[in-house]
């Protein structure tokens, strides 16, 4: 067994500094934008969330709360983009003042964070970014991310433990790598608190995410990847695991060995 401590995922780390999620608005707004028709009692917010991820779309959300230059400007910048995006990606704009939004903003946390701030969200619910205050088109185009990474993304921010297993048919090892992690997922002290996530490393799309972890595309053998809450990789496991391995090096970082020295909150993963 070979385990290399990499870098953590990028837009995890990045949204744990700014205390998770944030954002700023949307065409049917109040305030510099135009007049608004009477909104519903029901959030738009949440029921945007709702829509994009039926339709498979990401959900861009420019969060704000003053009328001033610097909203202004960036709105106008988010409407360039998602006029270019349309076919893939939904928007909203959400007024944090509006006591109708007082879920969509408790939902990602941004009662507090510098505006505006958008925030984007894949397909399947996961944040995948967010740009406060200053942004360019350049930078929202970030937000978007591999499969594979949306589905780590997701589980970490649902504070699970996520075993990657980067694989495929010509890699040594697959079978052995990929049924310790489904042993692992098994036990009943990790069942609830895991995901498993395929990864073929000759898909393009992964080369991105295969480069934040070190992982060479190119691996003639499976590589198993332990990742917690925040998003720090706990382990890397090249060629054949054993779920006992998997097992201690969970239990090495609920000792306290996490990558760093420190945990996410409530800790590297589920308690034995």
């Amino acid at each position: 067994m070979r385990s290399r401590r990499g870098p953590a995922i990028a837009v995890v780390m990045m949204m744990a500094v700014f205390g998770l999620f944030a954002a700023g608005p949307g065409p049917s707004m109040t305030g510099p934008w135009g007049a608004q028709a009477a909104a519903p009692a029901t959030s738009r917010g949440l029921t945007a969330l709702d829509a994009a991820a039926r339709s498979g779309k990401y959900l861009f959300v420019f969060f704000w709360k003053a009328d001033d230059e610097q909203t202004r400007t960036m709105y106008g910048v988010f409407q360039s983009a998602m006029a270019k995006w349309a076919d893939s990606t939904d928007s909203i704009g959400i007024l944090i003042t509006d006591p109708r939004e007082k879920a969509m903003a408790d939902k990602f946390g941004v009662r507090r964070a510098p505006m505006p701030l958008v925030v984007a969200i894949a397909p399947n619910g996961a944040i995948t970014k967010g740009f406060p205050v200053q942004f360019d088109e350049n930078q929202l185009q970030t937000a978007f991310v591999s499969p594979c990474a949306a589905k780590c993304l997701k589980a970490l921010q649902d504070r699970k433990l996520v075993l990657l297993c980067v694989q495929n048919q010509r890699t040594e090892f697959t079978q052995a790598a990929i049924g310790a992690a489904q042993s692992f997922k098994a036990d009943r002290r990790y069942a609830q608190a895991t995901e498993i996530v395929t990864l073929n490393p000759d898909h393009p799309a992964e080369i991105r995410l295969l480069d934040e972890l070190q992982v060479n595309p190119r691996t003639p053998e499976a590589v198993t990847v332990l990742l917690a809450p925040p998003g720090q990789p706990v382990a890397k496991f090249a060629g054949a695991v054993t779920k006992d391995e998997i097992v201690a090096k969970v239990a090495s970082a609920q000792s306290g060995c996490c990558p760093g020295g420190k945990c996410g909150p409530g800790g590297c993963g589920p308690s034995k």
